[in-house]
């Protein structure tokens, strides 16, 4: 999870080949019409994802005896915190990075429904989660390798929460 420009997708895809699961982009369960909306540069409010969040809370819920990877920005603890009732133990990578890292990331990829106009809306929505039970912190910056490889050990470790202190 994460703002746009974070590396969900590239991270995700590759969690979720090392670990033996499907890979659920969030991106492909958003509505025409929120679709539609990102791409003119209209940032999306609570209620254009709420229905989004209930399919992904529905595909987790599908998922939950064979486990999955699924790339969704999830900025709001409330948007977590429904993510969390349809699998109460579900835990959740933050990739961190900064606006200007986010919005050189996206400018890198203009074929994206994401316009660089939207990533301070999405720092504006993003409520940290640190805090938070089962979240896992990483420098979204870090090379792929050793962000899998990161991810992967914590998925993989006997006590989450000894993972979790050490996360940078």
């Amino acid at each position: 999870m994460g703002v746009a420009g974070c590396g969900k997708s590239s991270l995700g895809q590759r969690c979720a080949s090392a670990l033996g699961v499907p890979l659920l982009e969030g991106d492909d369960f958003h509505s025409p019409q929120s679709v539609t909306k990102m791409r003119s540069g209209v940032p999306l409010d609570d209620g254009d994802r709420a229905t989004w969040l209930e399919q992904l809370a529905g595909q987790l819920q599908h998922h939950r005896e064979t486990g999955c990877v699924l790339t969704c920005s999830a900025l709001r603890q409330r948007y977590r915190d429904r993510l969390r009732l349809a699998v109460p133990d579900l835990r959740f990578v933050f990739l961190r990075l900064t606006e200007a890292e986010a919005r050189a990331r996206v400018a890198a990829r203009p074929e994206h429904v994401f316009p660089v106009s939207l990533v301070s809306s999405q720092f504006e929505a993003l409520e940290d989660p640190s805090a938070e039970p089962g979240v896992l912190r990483l420098d979204a910056t870090a090379s792929l390798d050793s962000l899998q490889a990161e991810v992967v050990r914590w998925v993989h470790a006997d006590a989450p929460a000894a993972a979790e202190e050490g996360a940078p």
